[in-house]
């Protein structure tokens, strides 16, 4: 039980452990790849490091290979070398002296004619090839010796190799000490600002998220922001449902009274009832409306799109609103584009209601003059329905803001006139939802063009 609870307040909460993650991640991440990069860095330095110091002793070789049988001409020329590079702190030359070794030149005088008995010189001389090791000061000479890179002991590259001559026998075993303490120095120097720098980074990122501990309270009110927004969605598509009915039945019954199937009654009823009639419509629209926006945000809106010729539904619909027109003293017409008219693929009843939408707008903001329908073909490729008023016009705040849900243009002119706000935002998504397109020009107080493109599928 526990578990669930755990799980569920996860998921509940997800926002803020994720945000609980990216705190202890981002400063862990910026330290693994420091210490990453340190060590690739350190790696790469001691790599270069072991190559020059064979390098030197390639060169020693060659600078003392003439000399080997001349002890006295041969350590002057070690010494004559370390003159040369003050990164080299020890010079010996062995030769074999049975099972070991035996130095018979060294930058160290009191070391000449000591017996070595190191492993390094045995398999370096075997192996016939240079042997090269990290050592630091004070440890043994040793090709298994271990460094401790944290110690302050200053550390070495230690190089035995095999002395030949020309025809590549071997006389001798060379050891060198090459000091990296200049380098291991410039290292260190990169690796502490590099330890800086990720040190103020992590400090800098926990400020920053310390700074923005409303971070929680704003994931917190999202989710229940988002909770409450599901629950209205929820609550208008019941509340739409469960309106409908009884407006439909107070609609009917008005009408059947005004029809005089209830028996006579007066004129001053009837003028009363008109009034209900009229805001039992819009009261209709409205429930339409929302229910029309439940079912699109809700994804649940059902389109039957099919190719068809549009200008049978056009007229069909200028013919429901001339009514309206006629009653406004407006003109309204439709003028199809000349030649064959193309088909586009729409659903028949959602392609009416578009054009309802906007034929009705027009129509509403209207005052004098007319609306004019007509189509156009453009690239060969769309069918546009314009649909062009001589109304009120809108300014360009409105045009940007024309589709928006719940926005109505609110000046003196249009204070009257009633409307939901939702008409052409569930316009614009039904066009859409069929592959169309939408857009709106406007001059204030000369009037409003509405172009509605489709795609034509067939001439």
């Amino acid at each position: 039980m526990a578990t669930q609870d755990k799980l569920q307040f996860i998921r509940k909460n997800y926002q803020i452990v994720y945000s609980l993650v990216l705190i202890i991640f981002i400063p862990l991440a910026i330290i693994a790849n420091t210490v990453i990069f340190a060590r690739s860095f350190q790696s790469a330095i001691d790599r270069d490091l072991q190559s020059k110091a064979i390098s030197i002793g390639d060169a020693v070789n060659a600078g003392i290979i003439d000399s080997l049988d001349n002890p006295n001409k041969l350590q002057e020329r070690i010494e004559k070398i370390n003159g040369y590079n003050n990164e080299v702190v020890s010079i010996d030359l062995l030769e074999p002296a049975g099972e070991d070794f035996k130095v018979v030149a060294s930058l160290d005088a009191k070391a000449i004619g000591r017996v070595s008995r190191d492993m390094v010189n045995i398999i370096a001389w075997r192996q016939d090839q240079p042997v090269a090791f990290l050592t630091t000061s004070g440890s043994n000479n040793s090709i298994d010796n271990k460094v401790d890179f944290s110690q302050k002991a200053v550390r070495y590259w230690s190089v035995v190799m095999p002395i030949k001559d020309g025809l590549g026998a071997k006389h001798a075993v060379l050891s060198l000490k090459i000091s990296v303490a200049e380098m291991d120095a410039l290292t260190k120097q990169i690796l502490v600002r590099s330890y800086v720098v990720l040190l103020l980074t992590v400090v800098i990122i926990i400020l920053l998220l310390a700074n923005n501990t409303r971070l929680f309270e704003y994931a917190a009110l999202y989710r229940k922001i988002k909770e409450i927004d599901q629950m209205k969605d929820e609550f208008i598509s019941v509340a739409s449902h469960e309106l409908r009915t009884p407006v439909t039945g107070i609609k009917g019954y008005v009408s059947m009274i005004l029809d005089g199937d209830m028996g006579p009654i007066s004129d001053k009823a009837k003028d009363s009832l008109k009034i209900v009639m009229s805001s039992a419509d819009r009261l209709a629209v409205l429930v339409d409306d929302l229910l029309n926006v439940s079912r699109i945000e809700q994804g649940r809106m059902k389109l039957e799109s099919k190719p068809m010729e549009i200008n049978k539904i056009i007229n069909e619909v200028i013919s429901e609103l001339s009514i309206q027109a006629k009653q406004k003293n407006l003109s309204l017409s439709f003028k199809p584009h000349k030649g064959e008219s193309p088909l586009v693929s729409v659903d028949t009843d959602k392609f009416k209601q578009i054009l309802i939408n906007v034929i009705g707008n027009a129509i509403k903001y209207t005052l004098k003059g007319g609306v004019e329908v007509f189509t156009n073909e453009k690239d060969d490729k769309f069918l546009e329905i314009k649909v062009k008023d001589t109304g009120l016009g809108m300014s360009t705040e409105a045009r940007s803001r024309l589709f928006e849900k719940f926005y109505r243009i609110q000046t003196e002119e249009t204070a009257k006139i009633t409307g939901t706000g939702l008409g052409l935002w569930i316009t614009k998504q039904l066009v859409e939802m069929q592959g169309g397109k939408i857009t709106v020009d406007s001059i204030e107080k000369v009037g409003t063009q509405i172009d509605i493109t489709f795609p034509i599928v067939k001439k």
